[in-house]
């Protein structure tokens, strides 16, 4: 018997290889409820479970290298929401248009303070991109309802306080002289 059926037959190896079976199926599970990776699967014919374990491998390798870090997060925040929005767009329910438009303001919000900030954040937080990306995909997720909890809970407090001081109006002093004119 070689070293490597030896190990393949260890009781632990086995239970590992079970545990590693038992979590893939349950994650092919959950992702057929989407259409665009059962497609992706018999396109292909790699499972849809292995394809999205092997796109998290890729993306982790590709955030360990800095240079490609930014536009891999970027990729994350804009392919999947414009794909989706696209579908959104032609779907008669309105319910996917507030999911992706929701999105696309709190997407567009955090690009926006991101721009401002980036080089501080970078300096005091390493793996900055790994993190926006996990985050900008907690937005994205239906399940989550990420983009509507940072919207309710951050933008519209936020925007209704500049919305209110914008509607102030300036006081007037109205007269009834007119006003003197000076030669």
């Amino acid at each position: 018997m070689s070293a490597s059926q030896k190990v393949q037959q260890h009781p632990a190896f086995v239970q590992v290889q079970n545990k590693a079976s038992y979590y893939v199926n349950t994650l092919d599970k959950e992702l057929t409820k989407y259409p665009v990776l059962n497609n992706l699967e018999q396109r292909t014919q790699i499972p849809k479970a292995y394809a999205v374990i092997g796109g998290i491998f890729l993306l982790t390798f590709l955030h360990a290298f800095n240079a490609l870090a930014a536009p891999v997060s970027n990729l994350v925040g804009w392919a999947l929401p414009a794909y989706l929005s696209f579908k959104a767009i032609e779907s008669p329910s309105p319910h996917d248009d507030v999911q992706w438009l929701t999105y696309w303001v709190v997407f567009g919000f955090f690009n926006f303070l991101e721009s401002f900030a980036l080089r501080v954040v970078l300096y005091y937080v390493p793996w900055y991109f790994a993190f926006k990306s996990v985050f900008i995909i907690w937005l994205q997720l239906p399940a989550f309802r990420g983009a509507q909890t940072a919207y309710y809970n951050v933008l519209k407090p936020v925007l209704a306080n500049i919305s209110s001081q914008t509607r102030v109006v300036a006081p007037t002093t109205s007269t009834s002289e007119p006003a003197a004119v000076h030669e």
